[in-house]
């Protein structure tokens, strides 16, 4: 039986402060994955979810980066090459919102979005690039959403952020398959975020009838997803996209 994870193995999660970042920590961890818990603002969650890895007797650390800041990024890299020795895997999941009518929506409010999801993406698969072609393996996983398949009205900065993020993980795995690196992507639909949680009733009016599972998701069931993707398992699946969105974009 060949092992979810080589021994030793490091992970990164950005943005693994809770809901579908902290899922995927979690999970990695239960696989005996050493994860680093990246935050931007929110260090209390962040603790929170390295303490829930170290009761379960797990390793981990946290580490802040806002990963839009080039300089940030490469900040926390160095850190993570200097304590760590590198990474094996990059769990890229940190991401913001700021909806709105495209009409409507001013500059600040489209790049903030697009800086934070589509190049803060870049900028971690390119630092973890360079680690990871010197020991020609290793593995990422870019969280997408089927937004960026479909569209969503009042999301047009998010919808570009994430359908850029499938097609530079489609142009990635391209890239680097020869490097012994694979690069994939989950692509989740409607998720029990704290964002849903906040405004179920409005979510469940707009969305439900969309979903033949009738029922949104779990981070837990995102967290699978992306484990496999990012395991051994998975060591002949590059360029995917695996939507977990409960048949929503069937």
């Amino acid at each position: 039986m060949i092992p979810m994870f080589d021994e030793g193995t490091v992970a990164l999660v950005t943005g693994a402060s809770g809901g579908i970042g902290r899922a995927c920590a979690l999970e990695l961890a239960s696989h005996g994955v050493t994860v680093i818990v990246n935050y931007c603002h929110n260090r209390d969650g962040a603790a929170e979810t390295l303490n829930r890895i170290l009761s379960a007797g797990g390793r981990g650390a946290i580490i802040q980066a806002d990963i839009a800041s080039e300089e940030d990024t490469e900040r926390m890299f160095r850190k993570i090459q200097a304590a760590f020795g590198g990474i094996r895997v990059l769990i890229n999941n940190a991401g913001i919102i700021k909806d709105g009518y495209a009409m409507m929506m001013p500059d600040d409010a489209f790049r903030q979005v697009i800086d934070t999801n589509l190049t803060g993406t870049f900028h971690c698969a390119r630092e973890a690039l360079r680690m990871m072609a010197a020991a020609e393996k290793g593995s990422i996983v870019n969280i997408a959403s089927t937004t960026g398949i479909t569209g969503s009205v009042g999301q047009v900065n998010y919808s570009a952020s994430k359908g850029g993020i499938i097609a530079l993980t489609k142009t990635l795995a391209r890239e680097y398959a020869n490097r012994g690196i694979r690069v994939n992507a989950v692509a989740p639909g409607y998720i029990e975020t704290d964002m849903i949680q906040a405004n179920r009733g409005i979510y469940e009016k707009q969305y439900m009838h969309m979903i033949p599972f009738r029922r949104f998701g779990q981070p837990e069931e995102v967290a699978t997803a992306a484990t496999f993707l990012a395991s051994n398992h998975a060591s002949y699946i590059t360029g995917a996209v695996l939507t977990a969105d409960g048949g929503m974009t069937a």
